[in-house]
């Protein structure tokens, strides 16, 4: 019998041992072709978590190297202190900047990711 080609797999049945229609016994062999794109589309699921992992680590160094700006959480773990590697304004904003490129290609890579699994790639 041939294989069936309407399905993604091939499904050919076979009589084994006697001839067919004395009493032989029926085999049926399965074969299914490896996905090409689905190893692809995992490698690159690992990938981008790998990153979101990593932009996340940076993310939140970002922002513990902020100055603190109140009397809150930041005053009780030593914020408070001055100190003179935050002193110039033109590093805060240099920070500022790398803070927000940070996080709005943390956001980009959680929505991607989202869609790759949502799509079962």
């Amino acid at each position: 019998m041939s294989p069936v080609s309407s399905f993604p797999f091939s499904v050919q049945a076979r009589c084994r041992g006697a001839a067919a229609g004395t009493g032989g016994k029926w085999g049926i062999e399965v074969s299914i072709p490896p996905l090409r794109g689905r190893a692809t589309g995992e490698r690159v699921i690992l990938g981008l978590s790998i990153f979101v992992m990593l932009l996340s680590v940076l993310l939140v160094l970002l922002v513990l190297m902020h100055k603190g700006k109140g009397g809150g959480l930041s005053d009780m773990f030593g914020g408070g202190v001055t100190s003179s590697l935050g002193g110039s304004s033109v590093v805060e904003r240099n920070l500022d900047r790398m803070t927000i490129v940070i996080a709005v290609a943390w956001i980009l890579s959680i929505v991607v990711l989202g869609l790759l699994i949502n799509r079962g790639m």
